[in-house]
């Protein structure tokens, strides 16, 4: 190409390759064959990479409302038509972006401002149910419209909790029939799961719980929720929020208590809610009462401040003498690490109640109570081997300390025992049995020679 003169010379004023960064040249064949790995065609001209760049479509809820709005007003008032209308835009539609959009046309009509209310300037339809009918049927109906949409598009059941958890914070916001509905709505969804008793969280805003709205709110809601299910389901929903024990947070903290909660909620027609809250206050109240208990002991408190201290919690929490019993011989007995053998556990066990018998003693004035410790003490026995030769000791220590008295342990060893244990329990009290019955026999022939 350059004849035999070659290439032509480098111009003095080229810059000067450094000569330890090129190697000298190959031969003509592995020139080429380096040229082709590191030179890669091209069809014609360059072509440059760019990154392609999301382009977000405009958050736009109005158009939204207006496709829903529009197909709601060719549906009319039959929920089925709603379902299947709701079932097939969802394909159309952008249900995930507009959830909050979607449900509020549901239930208010339109797309709510802050607060509650209906913009003026938006379209809104009457199927929705705000503008439904004020009865319980009617929204059991729409709790299925809610309930088709959700199973079929599941991705909005986050969105439809938190919707929910809204409209409560906006009950202020709402007519009393639109409270009404709302609450008959949530009760039928939370019984049939579509809910988790977790929304009710929002009915303790102060400001709702103050002007009464949370606690008029519930009652339409236990309804509706109870009458779909029973009392028991109900209650173990609320236990799996933990919300069972904060019911009386409906009410200001004035009125706070079991009286109060109680006359409302009957007056109202819910006996059954009311007797829950009762007795769940009941046994809050027993923890309470077993834990300070527990504590008490453990300081090594005086007996009478005990003793005190317990029958105040009793007439406070309305706890009857046959709990508290109940209550102070599993506390005895949970103050101790006791002996793993059975040849020593049953002295030790006897020392350790001989200095709580004062103690068991005040509160076992009825003879049911005297029942209940009697029970007691053969549970705990069969369900702790090395009491099972206790047994009998434990009892006549009990006797001879006033404790227990002739005519319940009678009964007990005649009928009012309990299966476990009970072959060895009766061999072990037969002769204590028997001179407790001579003891009684010989009493009465004395008291009648006396006459």
């Amino acid at each position: 190409m350059y004849g035999a003169a070659g290439p032509p010379a480098r111009s003095a004023s080229a810059p000067a390759v450094r000569s330890s960064r090129r190697p000298s040249a190959p031969a003509a064949g592995v020139s080429f064959m380096n040229n082709q790995k590191q030179q890669k065609p091209t069809l014609s001209g360059q072509r440059f990479k760019t990154r392609k760049r999301d382009e977000k479509e405009r958050f736009d809820p109005t158009q939204f409302q207006d496709c829903i709005i529009q197909g709601l007003s060719e549906t009319g008032t039959d929920l089925e038509a709603v379902a299947k209308f709701l079932d097939a835009s969802g394909a159309k539609l952008d249900y995930r972006r507009y959830a909050e959009t979607l449900f509020d046309i549901l239930v208010a009509g339109g797309m709510l401002a802050p607060g509650g209310t209906l913009a003026d300037d938006m379209m809104r339809t009457d199927v929705c149910v705000f503008a439904a009918q004020e009865d319980l049927e009617t929204m059991q109906a729409f709790a299925q419209v809610f309930n088709k949409l959700i199973r079929r598009y599941k991705y909005l059941e986050k969105g439809f909790e938190d919707e929910v958890k809204k409209l409560l914070l906006f009950l202020k916001g709402f007519s009393e029939s639109e409270r009404n509905k709302l609450a008959m709505l949530t009760g039928v969804l939370l019984a049939n799961g579509t809910l988790n008793a977790s929304i009710l969280n929002s009915l303790y805003n102060e400001n709702l719980v103050k002007e009464g709205v949370s606690a008029a709110f519930a009652v339409k809601l236990f309804k509706s929720w109870i009458n779909e299910k029973d009392i028991n389901a109900v209650a173990s929903s609320l236990r799996r929020v933990s919300m069972d024990n904060r019911l009386m947070e409906l009410f200001p903290a004035n009125k706070q208590s079991v009286e109060h909660f109680t006359k409302y909620f009957t007056e109202a027609g819910l006996k059954e809610l009311s007797e829950y809250v009762r007795n769940q206050q009941t046994i809050g109240a027993r923890k309470e009462l077993q834990k300070e208990l527990q504590e008490q002991m453990s300081r090594g408190d005086p007996f009478k401040d005990i003793i005190l201290y317990v029958k105040e919690e009793m007439k406070k929490n309305n706890i009857p003498e046959p709990v508290v019993i109940g209550l102070i011989w599993s506390s005895v007995m949970s103050t101790v690490e006791w002996n793993k053998k059975e040849e020593l556990v049953a002295e030790q066990a006897i020392k350790h109640l001989k200095q709580y018998s004062p103690l068991l003693a005040a509160f076992t004035t009825q003879g049911q109570s005297e029942l209940t410790l009697l029970l007691k003490i053969q549970e705990y026995c069969y369900d702790n081997i090395h009491f099972m030769k206790a047994f009998q000791k434990i009892v006549v220590l009990f006797y001879k300390a006033e404790v227990l008295s002739e005519e319940p342990i009678l009964k007990w060893y005649k009928d009012a025992h309990v299966a476990k244990g009970k072959s060895v329990f009766l061999e072990q009290m037969k002769k204590f049995v028997e001179w407790l019955k001579n003891a009684e026999e010989e009493s009465e022939s004395e008291a009648e020679e006396g006459d």
